[in-house]
């Protein structure tokens, strides 16, 4: 039997928007699939419950117990794993808890699935592929800029080939438009996409760059776009969605091409603080300060 995952890429196209929401959120949330009641399951897809029936029958089960029975049965053979044992300790205490303490449970929930939602070969594979590009452009847009600038920021210190898009009067389509085979594309997205960042990243798809993302979802309009894509969690009990598992991913793929980078990036990095030291950067305590014993 296929799994619930490849049941749903099998026949998402054929699913009406309703169901593809649902589908979409099942495929992204195993963990709250096992520890969540359909009810709360649908409340957190957007949906009505019935529509998590629904979508159960379309794939090929007799309803929602029976659709999540084998993520059942995979959840007991993973005792150890920390983000499952989080997400059910919230599942029995988030109607208790409110504000600030809920948010920070969810964020660790969202750290912790980085390593779940993607494999190490992975987060190599794609380090891999910006170590060997001939040149790397970074794109975010709205929410996503704050990543896609630390994403850049923290690799320039590794590679001099990179550069953070920016739309300076109205020029990212040149930036884009400039880019080639050689090259590599990073796009930075979750629900709901920027429209930019999508036709962005249709675009340069078109024109044969390749295209890697980090995003919330395999099914969402970045990954389908992207050569190769890794998975984060934006979920949040606030009014805006969580950048936390953004953020650890793009650290989790800095550090990668630190470690893969070999001896280029060494002397590069080395030559960076050289720089940064020289020019003093950063703030230091002067001998005869009055913040402390000299």
């Amino acid at each position: 039997m296929n799994s619930l995952r490849e049941r749903i890429a099998e026949h998402f196209e054929s699913l009406s928007p309703e169901l593809q929401r649902a589908a979409r959120w099942l495929n992204d949330h195993p963990v709250e699939l096992v520890t969540q009641s359909m009810r709360r399951s649908a409340r957190s897809a957007g949906v009505a419950p019935a529509t998590m029936t629904r979508l159960a029958k379309a794939l090929g089960f007799q309803g929602f117990e029976d659709m999540r029975l084998p993520e059942v049965q995979s959840a007991v053979g993973m005792s150890s794993n920390y983000a499952l044992k989080a997400a059910s300790q919230q599942a029995h205490r988030s109607e208790a808890q409110r504000g600030a303490q809920q948010l920070a449970l969810q964020q660790a929930a969202n750290v912790a699935a980085v390593l779940q939602r993607n494999s190490v070969a992975s987060i190599e594979r794609v380090a891999d592929a910006l170590i060997d590009a001939q040149r790397v452009v970074f794109l975010g847009m709205r929410a996503a800029h704050g990543i896609a600038f630390h994403l850049y920021y923290s690799c320039h210190l590794l590679m001099s080939k990179v550069q953070l898009a920016s739309d300076d009067a109205g020029t990212v389509q040149d930036q884009i438009w400039e880019l080639g085979a050689k090259d590599a594309l990073v796009v930075i997205g979750q629900s709901p996409y920027a429209r930019q960042t999508v036709e962005l990243a249709q675009m340069a798809a078109d024109q044969g760059v390749p295209v890697l993302a980090l995003t919330d979802s395999s099914l969402g309009p970045l990954a389908q776009l992207s050569r190769d894509h890794l998975v984060f969690e934006g979920d949040s009990p606030s009014f805006f969605h969580s950048l936390t598992g953004a953020q650890a991913l793009a650290e989790a793929l800095v550090a990668t091409i630190a470690a893969r980078g070999g001896d280029a990036v060494m002397q590069r990095l080395m030559g960076m603080e050289q720089r940064l030291h020289a020019a003093h950067a950063y703030w230091e305590k002067p001998n005869n300060s009055k913040w402390g014993v000299s």
